[in-house]
């Protein structure tokens, strides 16, 4: 693939999921009500091609999307956040920024098309939590983003320090890796890491959510480790 055609298919990915805003929940159920649709296609659908898109419409990250909930669909998202708030508390002592990073987390792994167990755990490898964390390499953030990203993705506004902007990019990235790799986790977190044909990162990752983050009764991560 050449370097423009890879360009071309990011900043699909990026359109495809950046239509959830990123203004403060002002409580659980806002956050909820706000929540994308769950995918229904393979994450290879992140990255198709889209018609060209006007230059007004890429002047932000942000939109808005307005999309009811099920009941179900609501009491999954309450569950999830209600178990992983304890899991988080040795990484993150404040309970609010806590509350806030796992609905974002949630926010930016269903947008993305990703477990949000598997955003956690890419998140302890990187950073262990830490927003202002910076890599000998010059990785940013909670989600360790290079900042040749923002080139590829956003704008030379972007912060990679806030958290928020931060896990945008990563998941965005994380899930287009997985599409290039056609749904081999192993592959596409090797490439995340930049450590392609090394199995030592993934293996970190799948430690961690195994160990921290996999909920009781969850086969997929077990599936997903035997890729």
């Amino acid at each position: 693939m050449t370097a423009s055609a890879a360009r071309h298919r990011l900043a699909a990915a990026l359109l495809a999921v950046a239509g959830l805003p990123l203004t403060h929940a002002d409580d659980g159920d806002t956050f909820l009500s706000a929540l994308a649709p769950s995918p229904a296609v393979e994450p290879l659908q992140l990255v198709r091609a889209l018609p060209e898109i006007p230059a007004s419409l890429r002047t932000t990250l942000n939109a808005s999307l307005e999309a009811p909930r099920s009941p179900a669909e609501i009491w999954a998202a309450r569950q999830w956040l209600t178990d992983m708030e304890p899991r988080l508390t040795r990484f993150v002592k404040d309970p609010a920024l806590r509350t806030e990073l796992l609905h974002r987390a949630y926010q930016e792994a269903r947008l993305a098309g990703l477990p949000p167990e598997l955003v956690l755990a890419v998140i302890q490898v990187e950073s262990a939590f830490q927003a202002e964390a910076v890599s000998s390499a010059g990785a940013v953030g909670l989600m360790q983003i290079m900042p040749f990203w923002i080139r590829e993705l956003g704008l030379p506004a972007d912060d990679l320090k806030d958290p928020w902007r931060n896990l945008r990019y990563g998941c965005t990235i994380l899930a287009h890796y997985l599409a290039v790799e056609r749904g081999d986790l192993t592959r596409a977190l090797a490439r995340y890491n930049g450590s392609l044909g090394q199995t030592w990162y993934p293996e970190r990752v799948m430690h961690a959510w195994q160990r921290h983050w996999r909920q009781s009764g969850d086969g997929g991560s077990r599936a997903a480790a035997r890729r």
